[in-house]
């Protein structure tokens, strides 16, 4: 009498699983440590001490309750940002409108603020955030019509809308509502209803709730649901996806529109919980931040959160570094785009040793 014995394969699975994992954490660490080494030599040639310099970038952050407050607050459009590129990027297409967005959903929601600014908070908080979300979908929906519409590339037509906000913003904050006491292109301030409610001490506002409440969703949605399922189908293979009846039209143009949304309400956010006003100038570098986090994160939806938490810790000790140890802060820029680089080029070598080891 034989036995037939099962080969093991859930163990076999998750060993696999465990090892990808491992791999990947592996590559991360790496590539920030090569990364820092690199920009250690280049800070050393330039006559500054590394260890300064490093140790002004990573305690700034934790030193203090102020440090942490502002490093959270600067996390909140990084990965909103990030979500909005990399969700997109899922199903193989590219946001580069990021910067847009956050500025068109910033303005409606400084509109709504101001010529509402009467409302009570229950009403008019809602309305702010619900604005500029509406405002960035909107305006990734016309990129995302002119892809599914007449195949312009997404790339093209959200790189040049940014720049249809840039005049928005200013000739709002210049002529419709500007503070002739800024002596800079802003608004007036949005109604004392419209602002994001503050806790703790140092105050840090309730969109960082939001925000973590929002990732958490997108990792729900993306991992648990169909339409997240459809998503990533039509970004690995649209050909097969479109054979099992997945349209991949309808799901490319959601996913920018989606992306536009979450853009927008990191526009929101900054002007009901930062700034209290539109400005100028407010989107900063936010924009090539999103988009090297959501590289870093290789799109994965689950890790932006944390990339972007340490960019953030970057980003707010680059003036700490500069202040303490002299070195410019666009040192951080280059630390930044390094580790991103050695990520690439570890992907680059992790596919040939497994095509060699075939």
């Amino acid at each position: 009498m034989t036995t037939t014995v099962t080969p093991p394969v859930r163990t076999a699975t998750r060993f696999t699983r465990g090892s990808d994992i491992g791999g990947r954490i592996a590559s991360y660490v790496v590539a920030v440590l090569l990364a820092f080494v690199v920009a250690g030599i280049v800070i050393a040639l330039l006559g500054h001490s590394p260890v300064d310099a490093y140790r002004a970038i990573l305690t700034t952050s934790f030193k203090s309750g102020f440090g942490l407050v502002e490093t959270v607050h600067k996390w909140v459009p990084l990965v909103l940002l990030a979500l909005a590129f990399a969700i997109p990027l899922a199903a193989g297409k590219y946001n580069i409108g990021g910067e847009g967005q956050l500025l068109v959903g910033a303005t409606a929601s400084a509109a709504v603020g101001i010529t509402l600014a009467d409302l009570p908070l229950p009403i008019l908080l809602p309305l702010v955030l619900v604005a500029g979300l509406l405002a960035g979908s909107v305006f990734a929906w016309i990129a995302a019509w002119l892809m599914d519409r007449f195949g312009i590339n997404e790339i093209l037509s959200t790189v040049l809308l940014n720049f249809v906000s840039f005049g928005i913003v200013d000739y709002v904050a210049s002529e419709v509502w500007s503070d002739p006491a800024a002596g800079h292109p802003t608004t007036i301030p949005v109604g004392d209803g419209a602002l994001l409610p503050l806790i703790g001490r140092p105050p840090m506002h309730v969109g960082v709730f939001l925000a973590l409440l929002v990732s958490v969703g997108i990792v729900v949605v993306m991992r648990r649901t169909v339409p997240g399922y459809e998503l990533r189908a039509v970004g690995t293979n649209p050909r097969a996806a479109q054979v099992h009846g997945v349209r991949i039209g309808r799901i490319a143009v959601g996913s920018l529109v989606v992306g536009g949304a979450l853009a927008g309400l990191a526009g929101a956010i900054e002007v009901a919980g930062v700034h209290g006003k539109l400005i100028e100038g407010m989107q900063s570098n936010y924009l090539l931040l999103g988009i090297i986090i959501g590289l870093m994160a290789r799109g994965n939806v689950i890790a932006v959160p944390f990339v972007a938490f340490g960019i953030a810790v970057l980003e707010v000790g680059a003036s700490a570094m500069q202040r303490t140890a002299g070195v410019p802060q666009e040192m951080v820029l280059i630390v930044e785009a390094l580790i991103l680089l050695f990520l690439l080029f570890s992907d680059v070598v992790g596919a040939r040793l497994r095509r060699s080891s075939r």
